[in-house]
């Protein structure tokens, strides 16, 4: 059974920089698509950034050029590394793993406020 766990969240300052990381346990094949989500009080959420297992990275427009994503081939964790943050609501970001079924963590919440 694969278990996903996100780490390395919090409160960050404006322009600031917040690393996550994703840790799986279980059968994690190199193969399957890893991502995260964020998701804002009251709203469905949605993708920012994905990396497939050739290395081809996806970013939501909000986020390109400040956040990179990351993943060991062979084993996890997956990070995402957020610059220079945004003063945004409160949200929770869920790292993902998307092989034949999605894999989800628990989420994380990040805060970014002066």
């Amino acid at each position: 059974q694969v278990q996903l766990v996100e780490s390395g969240g919090g409160s960050a300052q404006p322009g600031g920089t917040l690393r996550l990381s994703c840790t799986a346990s279980g059968r994690i094949s190199p193969f399957y698509r890893m991502g995260w989500h964020r998701q804002f009080p009251g709203e469905q959420g949605a993708m920012v950034a994905e990396i497939t297992a050739a290395g081809v990275t996806t970013y939501a427009d909000s986020v390109k050029g400040r956040f990179i994503i990351s993943r060991h081939m062979l084993n996890s964790p997956g990070y995402l590394q957020m610059n220079a943050l945004n003063v945004d609501a409160p949200a929770v970001y869920l790292c993902y793993y998307q092989g034949s079924q999605p894999f989800w963590g628990p989420g994380i919440q990040v805060t970014v406020s002066s």
